[in-house]
């Protein structure tokens, strides 16, 4: 017999709120998603049995968020390429609310990029993860960040290729800096191979940006891709970046006026660490929120307390939720929940349904899954999220199944 779920409370998804609301779920897949008031049970056969979860009026349900740009959590890490380690992050990350992720590596040796993208091309036949984001190793010496600067490289097609065809289709986005000698021959593998280029760790003008995201939407939009995920995106745009000057833009500039245009879309982690909370206010008053993800650049430290990690090969001591690089003090990737980072984008000023849009469904239409998740719609994929109204998680549906 299918599983059925009735559940009830406020809804969020799509930019919209339901209040009396109700998500119907038979087996991985919603039935229903509305106002309580137009759900008919008689057209809907075998919801009188089905397990009912009445929510107080102050709990909210919204879609199961997607992390286009994580590296671990709860002592996992991606980069390092161990298996246990990476299935007890995403094990973590599943059960804090984020149902849908890519596994995101470090710049790396060949054999270590090539070791984790085997691991996880396995871990996404089995459903864990939507696929591969690769963080390098074509970027910027001068914008590093928690680079290993050791393994930087400019642009390297055979072994572009050679990391593509490993992935065998799973390599979902890849963060590149434009200035560097190669950059318009890479992007035009990335995109005839379907990879989203991810615009990031550079230290190139506004019109090399500018540039760079044009060829990348127009060689995207030939790849056959098109809505959101024929668009590039912006790695954590201000992070690893020069900041914007008035009289040297450079690619904070580039990238807002492009999102603005619906021509590309920016990445924020917004957890108050990376950005100003005014920071985030004012770039989804600036581009919308169909133009913005929200990621959590997480890494192994997160849902944990304060102490020292590993981000791949590299030491990393987070003080007071602030992870920094032992050698270098740069900051080095998030220790907040997507949940978290949804929280403190609210408290900056960014309304609830449009904060829920940029950690649900636009991160899904820019990995072409918007038919399958990122919103609470019939026929899609029953991921969902409760929380209180302070945002604290109180429950997580993955695939038809409530998570401890």
């Amino acid at each position: 017999m299918p599983a059925r779920h009735l559940i009830t409370g406020t809804i969020v998804t799509d930019g919209t709120v339901i209040e009396e609301g109700l998500v119907a779920v038979e087996d991985d897949r919603i039935a229903f998603a509305g106002p309580a008031a137009e759900f008919d049970e008689a057209a809907f056969e075998g919801y009188e049995d089905a397990a009912r979860t009445d929510l107080p009026a102050e709990r909210y349900i919204v879609p199961g968020f997607v992390d286009v740009h994580c590296h671990g959590g709860n002592g996992g890490d991606f980069p390092g390429g161990d298996e246990s380690s990476a299935r007890k992050a995403i094990d973590f990350l599943h059960r804090s609310g984020t149902t849908t992720l890519l596994a995101s590596m470090v710049t790396a040796p060949r054999e270590d990029l090539l070791r984790g993208i085997e691991l996880f091309v396995r871990l996404a036949d089995e459903g864990l993860v939507a696929g591969i984001h690769l963080e390098g190793p074509f970027l910027s010496h001068a914008r590093c960040g928690a680079q290993n600067p050791a393994y930087l490289l400019d642009p390297d097609l055979d072994l572009m290729t050679e990391l593509v065809e490993a992935a065998a289709g799973k390599l979902a986005t890849m963060t590149y800096a434009p200035e560097l000698p190669g950059a318009a021959a890479l992007v035009d593998l990335m995109t005839f191979h379907g990879v989203t280029p991810s615009l990031g760790h550079t230290d190139c003008d506004d019109a090399t940006a500018a540039a760079s995201l044009t060829a990348a939407r127009e060689g995207l939009e030939s790849a056959g891709f098109d809505g959101v995920s024929s668009l590039p995106t912006v790695t954590h745009l201000f992070n690893g970046m020069p900041p914007m000057h008035h009289r040297s833009p450079g690619p904070v500039a580039a990238s807002l006026r492009t999102a603005h245009e619906g021509k590309a879309v920016v990445e924020l982690i917004a957890d108050g660490t990376h950005l100003d909370p005014s920071t985030v206010a004012t770039v989804f008053q600036l581009v919308g929120a169909p133009n913005i993800v929200l990621v959590t650049d997480s890494m192994a430290a997160a849902g944990l307390s304060d102490g020292n990690y590993m981000l791949g090969p590299s030491p990393v001591t987070v003080t007071d939720g602030v992870a920094t690089l032992d050698a270098t003090g740069s900051i080095a990737g998030g220790t907040a929940t997507m949940l978290d980072v949804v929280r403190r984008t609210v408290a900056a000023g960014v309304e609830l349904a449009d904060a829920v849009c940029s950690a649900t469904a636009v991160p899904a239409a820019v990995l072409g899954l918007a038919d399958e998740l990122g919103g609470l719609r019939r026929g899609l994929r029953a991921d969902l999220v409760v929380t209180d109204k302070e945002l604290r998680l109180a429950g997580v549906l993955r695939n038809g199944e409530w998570l401890a």
